[in-house]
């Protein structure tokens, strides 16, 4: 059996927390070990996954990378500059291809309807690495942090400030289906997919929008932000304006839990939706975040390909 992760309700609530748990499970197994060395089980020994990037990366390139190493298995990374996809090869053909020659496929693009179409036409999982609407991959790791340094992620309170990205879109879908509510504040003409919003509430999720960041910060759990500027955007003057009221700093944090966490997926530009006395705080988890891209992916890799769930 082999299953597809393009968004987090693809898995749902069930799905999602076997993985959740998978990931811890395997974490603490690896205590003190060379971060070389292969899990006992080596679970997915003889298995190929094949990563195509469309974007830069460091994470998540080096976590899949690692993450495969250490169930036992082996990756291909291709760029689109790099193989026929980027000389006008349909998505629908070149997931025919590698189909025959992998046992998975993860791809990092711009277009969202590229990884639905990658995993309609593929015959092996096909994962989520980011896409310009979703980034499940990243959430599952956040989840991991929070359950951590929390306990669980029931009666957690998740606060997000400044863009309406696909980061915080996969937050909103997270809350909706583990039941944790989502606050968030954005300026005017950076809110979050209505449609995203519309699913996540008819699904019974608790989410607010608001334009006052006050608001939504207090008493919240975990406070998350992402940069404004993304990946291949200019570097807009007028929008960095309109989001500075939402900057993550020492007054905003002041005002949420006194037990508070700050997240952001990284990399961050300090100085604008961030400030160096928060990220680089004792409230920050950023580093064990990005750590558990990895052990996360591995959950999620193992759920892909049926050996869990």
């Amino acid at each position: 059996m082999s299953r597809s992760f393009i968004d987090l309700a693809d898995a749902g609530s069930a799905g999602l927390t076997l993985m959740l748990d998978e990931a811890i499970a395997r974490k603490q197994a690896r205590k003190g070990l060379p971060k070389g060395r292969i899990d006992a089980d080596a679970p997915l020994a003889g298995h190929t996954l094949a990563m195509i990037f469309e974007k830069n990366s460091t994470r998540t390139r080096v976590s899949f990378d690692m993450a495969m190493r250490q169930l036992g298995g082996t990756t291909i990374v291709m760029d689109s500059g790099s193989m026929q996809l980027g000389r006008g090869e349909t998505i629908a053909d070149t997931a025919r291809v590698l189909s025959r020659y992998v046992d998975a496929i993860m791809i990092r693009t711009d277009d969202h309807q590229k990884a639905l179409d990658l995993a309609r036409y593929a015959d092996v999982p096909v994962i989520n690495g980011l896409t310009d609407q979703s980034h499940p991959c990243q959430i599952m790791a956040d989840m991991l942090t929070v359950i951590e340094h929390r306990g669980a992620l029931t009666g957690s309170r998740w606060a997000w400030f400044g863009d309406g990205n696909n980061v915080l879109h996969s937050i909103v879908e997270a809350g909706s289906l583990l039941g944790f509510p989502v606050g968030i504040a954005c300026p005017e003409g950076y809110d979050p997919d209505p449609a995203v919003i519309a699913a996540a509430r008819a699904r019974g999720g608790d989410v607010r929008l608001s334009r006052d960041a006050a608001e939504i910060v207090a008493g919240a759990d975990v406070i998350v932000t992402d940069t404004w500027i993304s990946m291949g955007q200019a570097h807009a003057e007028e929008k960095l304006k309109a989001m500075m009221p939402y900057q993550v700093d020492e007054a905003l944090m002041a005002r949420a839990a006194a037990d508070a966490v700050f997240l952001h997926c990284l990399p961050a530009h300090r100085g604008e939706e961030v400030v160096d006395a928060v990220i680089d705080g004792p409230q920050s988890l950023i580093w064990d975040e990005a750590e558990n891209r990895l052990h996360a992916q591995k959950a999620v890799l193992l759920w892909c390909l049926g050996k869990i769930g």
